[in-house]
């Protein structure tokens, strides 16, 4: 008999823990389930990968709904990358992947390795290290700063402002966005209309400057688009990359043998992070919808159906990973989906995982004996 099915996000205990309870979905395919409207549960890794290379038949943009609608007024309709389709996707991706060529990421290396190494100073000089605290919130909003320009001075504020609107994502369905959202998301809009006029008026060599030109040169990207993308990037690459290096550093924690074998072959922290992202990742689930009525393994998907693409659940599916329940930092091969799969794959992929790499293995060079706290706090 099959184990029952919880699917809760806004459960506190759920989003502890969720990977026990995403196990019975391997057992079926798509899991259609009614929570304020119809839709389907997408765990197993073959569904998860076939369905985000489809973009074909599953679209990005999501239908118009009373919960949808009041983030619109809130956040503006302009057409944003990660949800679109061709062919406005097609048209923002190749203006907005400037932010992450190769060369700009390898020009952030320097300052990433110094934002680290000064924020585990600050740490060593008050005698403990607090992973969140001290280091995976503070470091990606301020590379993601410094690549739009941003001054040092204002990088608290903006991680205070980001945290705000993220929280929207916690808000379910049919309870109202928090005033606090609301009103942190328009300083957000006021700030950067102010930035996108001075740099036009003083360009610089800041990515909100090259989008700026680029607008003004071929008229490509409108300015309410150009807006919604700078903020995006705000807030995609500090959550996702905070993400990243809390559970990674949680993981490596909770699994000594790993991270002892991490601490004598330092050079593996690449095919580490790799583990790190399938294990734990930053993301624990995207979403499509249907543009047709069609199948999927025999279950009926109707057009414009939210099919919630569990990738965390995927990078654990036993029939794809051996052992997936296992950190191994070693684990070849690793094809896990926590970037994502298909044309939406992640822009900032190159730079989380460097990221990443830097400050997980800076942490464990600069605090030799490093291991978890209990309940209490003791260590």
């Amino acid at each position: 008999m099959s184990a029952e099915i919880y699917f809760n996000p806004w459960d506190e205990a759920y989003r502890a823990n969720p990977y026990p309870y995403y196990e019975p979905l391997y057992e079926r395919p798509p899991y259609l389930l009614n929570m304020f409207i119809p839709m389907a549960l997408v765990a197993r890794y073959a569904d998860a990968a076939a369905i985000m290379a489809d973009h074909e038949r599953f679209s990005s943009v999501p239908p118009m709904s009373p919960f949808l609608a009041e983030r619109i007024v809130v956040f503006g309709d302009a057409s944003r990358v990660v949800f679109s389709d061709p062919p406005v996707h097609t048209r923002l991706r190749k203006l907005v992947s400037k932010a992450f060529t190769p060369k700009r990421i390898r020009d952030l290396e320097p300052r990433i390795r110094e934002f680290t190494a000064t924020l585990l100073e600050r740490a060593a000089r008050k005698g403990e290290f607090e992973v969140m605290a001290d280091l995976a919130n503070p470091l990606p909003v301020m590379v993601i700063a410094e690549m739009l320009g941003v001054p040092q001075d204002d990088y608290e504020k903006f991680k205070h402002l980001s945290d705000a609107v993220i929280e929207s994502d916690n808000t379910p369905p049919g309870v109202p966005l928090p005033a606090y959202v609301k009103d942190a998301f328009g300083a957000l809009r006021a700030y950067f209309i102010a930035e996108i006029e001075e740099r036009r008026r003083n360009p610089g060599t800041d990515l909100v400057s090259a989008l700026v030109t680029a607008r003004d040169e071929a008229e490509s990207l409108s300015e309410e688009e150009l807006i919604a993308f700078v903020v995006l990037l705000l807030l995609a690459g500090n959550e996702t990359t905070t993400n990243l290096i809390g559970n990674g550093m949680l993981a490596l924690g909770r699994n000594p043998d790993q991270l002892a074998r991490l601490r004598r072959e330092p050079a593996m922290i690449g095919r580490a992070i790799e583990e790190l992202l399938r294990y734990d990742g930053p993301v624990q689930a995207t979403a499509r919808y249907p543009k047709i009525d069609l199948e999927v393994d025999g279950v009926a998907l109707k057009a414009g159906m939210p099919t919630f693409i569990i990738v965390a659940a995927a990078n654990r599916d036993p029939a794809h990973f051996a052992n997936p329940g296992r950190l191994d930092l070693a684990r070849e091969p690793n094809d896990h989906l926590a970037f994502g799969d298909g044309i939406h794959y992640c822009l900032g992929a190159a730079l989380a995982r460097m990221e990443g790499a830097i400050a997980i293995a800076a942490a464990l060079e600069r605090f030799t004996r490093l291991k978890l706290a209990d309940a209490t706090g003791r260590r």
